[in-house]
């Protein structure tokens, strides 16, 4: 027998996996993996190339007083409250990261100690000494509650050095890096708050974790998620404004969230754009927001006028050149009234042209004509008219090859890509998935004035590992489906997502006894006859041993803790007694 055959057999004989999607601080013993001395183990130096990695992961090593200098100028430049979301997004991406290394690393490791696990890499990068008060968690549930004491807080000692004892918490990065690690192995959102901080005179700081729906308002909490231009270009009056807003209003307002590397590096082009008047060419697949990041390219630009946006493949060929330019009384049989085209309508403001490589080519001529001129000329029309108009454009086809292929006009294309940003698929933003289902769960809850208990642990991660084909727009789609389907006081789970059509096989994820994600969920396990199972791996020839199996059981599982019996007991669901009797039975 192999020993991944025993393992299988070992996931049988238990029936089911809830202890290991549960548990608490109570049940660490300090000797489960990964320890403290496991962790230290995965921090390499290579003083010769320049390199520092913890396990895959490159880090760095940097003074504390030039971190301090660059907070310090960073709070100087873009102000407080800018700072704070951008630390703790840092932060956040950096809990993501531990949070999968330490899953990948450990992957039969109890989850008790993996949660555990955080705390201790926190002071392995030099960040704070954690104490643990107390945490417990559900992951099949989506739950979490812990209370944390920080020691030695590096970021408070600069911004304490900085700027002197204030009246506000000031461990934005470290409080970003609990959200994003316990986050990350809950798989729904956790917020952290420091209810007591060495920067407001207290002599350590005091941090809560709950998740986000056993708090009240976390608008505040998670508004570091809430990604958009408007950050870099408001002037602190406007902050002003928004903060006096009706919540409803703003949750009205578009947002764009994301903390992932792709993401960031489209918003960072998008702020650096906006303020101009350049042609903007979106580029990405269908469904991953490029009108979203249109509409707000022109909410943060200078320009007063209004945003329209036209869509080239949802009208007629025929039709094409007169909705766009205009068209005079008696142009054409049906023309019985002049009226303007979108150039006329967005005079002064933005147009935004999608899917423009389906532009045909008188149109294309055109359109080149408007950008090179700033005027167009209405179908059946003699006098050119003057307009003041940014164009935005976007595909989801390679023009380039289009231009190759002789269906898009090559100086056109040139007039277009003057500042390309690439908009990456949903599956290239894994860290945004659980920001995104969030924020469309209560969207849609309060759209469609439904009370569903949160979702299920395997719609979450079925979600969290699906490929998103349609990108976004799917994902919102879904969303709202679940949301809708669901009853009342009851979670949203996966045939609420998919209705009509059958889920997707690659997407049914589960947590098995390692850790690890399985295609079979937890009750197709328990379903299927165990006993058949068994009988698979030892051959349908030989009689079933119980207490052979028995003995081979308890065995494995004292040799896969190395002797630590309370390890051993957890992983069979017993008691540490029960494993001592059954131990001593068996012999």
């Amino acid at each position: 027998m192999t020993n991944s055959q025993r393992i299988s057999l070992a996931d049988m004989a238990k029936g089911n996996n809830k202890v290991l999607l549960k548990g608490s601080s109570s049940e660490l013993d300090g000797q489960s993996s990964p320890t403290i001395d496991d962790l230290t183990e995965c921090l390499f130096f290579s003083p010769g190339d320049g390199r520092i990695w913890l396990e895959d992961q490159r880090m760095l090593l940097i003074h504390s007083s030039s971190f301090g200098l660059l907070r310090r100028e960073l709070i100087d430049s873009v102000g407080l409250d800018k700072s704070r979301d951008i630390l703790t997004r840092t932060g956040y991406l950096s809990g993501l990261r531990d949070a999968e290394l330490i899953r990948n690393r450990w992957p039969d490791s109890d989850p008790a100690s993996i949660f555990e696990a955080g705390t201790h890499l926190h002071g392995l990068e030099g960040l704070v000494k954690v104490e643990t008060i107390h945490f417990e968690f559900d992951t099949e549930k989506g739950l979490y509650d812990g209370e944390f004491l920080w020691h030695h807080s590096s970021e408070d000692e600069e911004h304490i050095a900085a700027y002197g004892i204030g009246s506000y918490p000031a461990c934005w990065m470290e409080l970003g890096y609990a959200i994003g690690y316990v986050s990350g192995l809950v798989g729904s959102l956790v917020i952290f708050r420091e209810v007591e901080c060495q920067s407001m005179g207290h002599s350590v700081c005091r941090v809560i974790g709950k998740s986000a729906e056993l708090w009240g308002d976390i608008n505040d909490d998670i508004r570091f998620l809430n990604v958009t231009a408007s950050d870099a270009e408001k002037p602190p009056e406007q902050d002003t404004q928004l903060n006096n807003m009706e919540p409803s209003l703003l949750d009205n307002q578009p947002k764009m969230i994301g903390v992932s590397a792709a993401f960031t590096s489209a918003n960072h082009a998008l702020q650096k754009v906006a303020p101009t008047n350049a042609t903007v060419l979106f580029t990405g697949e269908s469904g991953v927001g490029k009108e979203l990041f249109a509409s707000m390219l022109h909410k943060f630009s200078h320009r007063t006028g209004p945003f329209l946006a036209f869509n080239c493949a949802a009208i007629p060929e025929n039709l094409m050149e007169s909705e766009l330019f205009g068209v005079e009384k008696g142009a054409f049989t049906g023309a019985t009234n002049s009226r303007p085209g979108r150039f006329e309508r967005a005079n002064g403001g933005t147009l935004f042209l999608d899917e423009i490589g389906n532009l045909n080519l008188a149109g294309q001529s055109k359109l080149l004509r408007a950008l090179q001129e700033r005027e167009i000329e209405r179908v059946g029309g003699i006098s050119p008219i003057k307009v003041d108009v940014r164009v935005i454009a976007a595909t989801n086809v390679d023009l380039r090859k289009a231009v190759e292929r002789g269906e898009f006009r090559e100086d056109l294309f040139f007039r277009l890509n003057v500042f390309p940003i690439h908009l990456p698929p949903l599956r290239e933003r894994k860290a945004d998935i659980p920001l995104l289902i969030n924020h469309f769960y209560h969207h849609f809850c309060q759209l469609h004035q439904k009370s569903p208990s949160g979702m299920t642990h395997t719609a979450k991660r079925a979600l969290f590992n699906y490929v998103f084909p349609g990108n976004i727009r799917e994902l919102q789609n879904l969303m709202e489906r679940g949301v809708i389907s669901s009853e009342e006081g009851e979670p949203v789970d996966l045939p609420h997502l998919f209705r009509n059509e059958s889920i997707p096989e690659e997407i049914i994820y589960s947590v098995n006894n390692q850790g690890n994600l399985s295609h079979s969920s937890p009750k197709e396990e328990l379903n299927n006859s165990l006993l058949k199972h068994i009988s698979k791996l030892i051959g349908e020839d030989h009689f079933l041993d119980l207490e052979k199996l028995e003995h081979n059981l308890l065995k494995e599982a004292v040799d896969q803790a190395q002797g630590n019996l309370s390890e051993a007991a957890r992983r069979l669901g017993l008691t540490r007694p029960q494993l001592a009797y059954r131990l001593k039975k068996t012999r």
